[in-house]
């Protein structure tokens, strides 16, 4: 297998300059889309409610939604290299425009269908569409590979922050209309308008990126055509990004079992915990999520991507599959939050190592189809989760199950890549 290096604008050295413009632009777009999906996911389902459509009508309506949200990405990020990554971008806010205008200037099921099929939607508040593929590819562009994962924390961080600041403006809109007298369905489109705003603010901070994100023209006409005929946006890369696939596809099946929403039943159901304690709980398991991805920066400098990726996923993995042997609640919360303390090291690492070994005009292929991946392999468990979780005597096995996956993930990834250095962690000719 081989590696590419990444091309950077950048030169590598002070830490406190890996950003240019375009890098914060990229920032402020992250935050201004996350913000955005945080304030649509308090309301949408209400909204959808108060519409008239039917539990089965919705029901359909976000099954369609991510089903287009992840076929449009899929499409997005494998020609965005090609195409322009500003390009697909700015696309991909105008169809978040579109579906904010078609949901709140009409209440026909067809057209509200149409909007979420062929729009940008985040029906959870997480990530939808092509921008994180592209934004990633496009940060590799412009950051130098020993700052690229220190960047990523960072990216991470300030998302899932705007996705929080989000949700609570989206529920403060709704209630501040109710109390001006607007009822049913007029007190929740304001949210929706506002989402197509976004959607345009964020277009047009697409638009001012600079040149620098978008890969260079082959400089000899010989070096045209890749070596490789592309598949998927994929070429010289095209192995080692399906085998990353394959195993991310695997890590995010595991994480399938054990969903935010699966633990939290699970705590209410064993030990009694009632809805405003479980929120305290993940408050707090969130945060310290978020912020311990900024260490894994500092540790993949210290000993390497795959090494933090396997060697901090690892031990989260075990805690994992000690939370139900706990015997009191607060013993089996402690040993969640502690798992959450380190579990999460793995996403930026993970995102630098997918972008360093893969050539650069592959990168937002590469992501694409990666996320792609993770989502498939998330979505096929939680039903199998569900199930155990409510029934006698297996009310435990989803986290077994989930830290088992996961632990042959970590050494399936150690035994696979440990030798595919990125370029920043290779020894200099001597």
């Amino acid at each position: 297998m081989s590696s590419t290096n990444a091309d950077t604008s950048v030169p590598a050295g002070d830490n406190r300059h890996y950003l240019t413009r375009d890098g914060w632009l990229l920032f402020a777009t992250r935050c201004v889309r996350l913000f955005a999906y945080g304030l649509l996911s308090i309301v949408l389902v209400l909204y959808l409610a108060e519409v008239g459509l039917s539990d089965a009508e919705i029901g359909l309506l976000l099954t369609l939604t991510l089903l287009g949200d992840t076929a449009i990405s899929l499409w997005l990020t494998t020609t965005a290299d090609r195409i322009g990554r500003r390009r697909m971008l700015v696309l991909g806010a105008l169809l978040m425009v579109l579906a904010g205008a078609l949901f709140a200037s009409s209440d026909s099921f067809v057209v509200l269908l149409l909007a979420a099929t062929i729009g940008v939607i985040s029906p959870s508040g997480n990530e939808v569409g092509p921008f994180l593929s592209i934004e990633q590819a496009a940060l590799s562009q412009i950051v130098p590979g020993p700052g690229r994962t220190r960047v990523f924390a960072w990216y991470n961080l300030v998302g899932s922050c705007s996705t929080a600041v989000g949700a609570l403006c989206g529920g403060a809109l709704v209630q501040g209309f109710q109390h001006l007298g607007s009822t049913g369905s007029a007190a929740y489109r304001p949210a929706i308008i506002a989402y197509g705003i976004l959607g345009l603010l964020l277009a047009a901070g697409f638009a001012c990126v600079s040149q620098a994100v978008e890969i260079a023209p082959p400089a000899h006409s010989q070096l045209a055509q890749p070596p490789v005929k592309p598949t998927l946006g994929l070429h010289r890369s095209r192995r080692v990004v399906l085998r990353l696939a394959g195993l991310f596809s695997l890590d995010a099946f595991g994480g399938g079992f054990v969903i935010q929403s699966i633990i939290a039943y699970w705590l209410h159901l064993k030990f009694g915990l009632e809805p405003a304690t479980l929120g305290g709980v993940f408050l707090g398991a969130n945060l310290l999520a978020g912020v311990s991805a900024l260490a894994a920066g500092w540790l993949a400098g210290k000993i390497g991507l795959v090494n933090t990726m396997v060697f901090t996923h690892l031990p989260s993995n075990i805690l994992l599959m000690l939370v139900p042997l706990m015997p009191t609640a607060w013993l089996a919360v402690a040993v969640l939050l502690l798992r959450f303390s380190i579990s999460q090291m793995d996403v930026p690492t993970r995102q630098s190592y997918t972008m360093a070994v893969v050539s650069p005009d592959e990168r937002s292929a590469a992501s694409g189809v990666t996320s792609v991946a993770r989502s498939i392999g998330a979505s096929l468990s939680p039903m199998l989760s569900a199930a155990l979780v409510g029934t006698a005597g297996l009310a435990s096995m989803p986290f077994f199950l989930a830290g088992g996956i996961k632990v042959v993930y970590d050494l399936l990834l150690y035994r696979s890549f440990i030798s595919v250095r990125p370029p920043e962690e290779r020894a200099p000719p001597r």
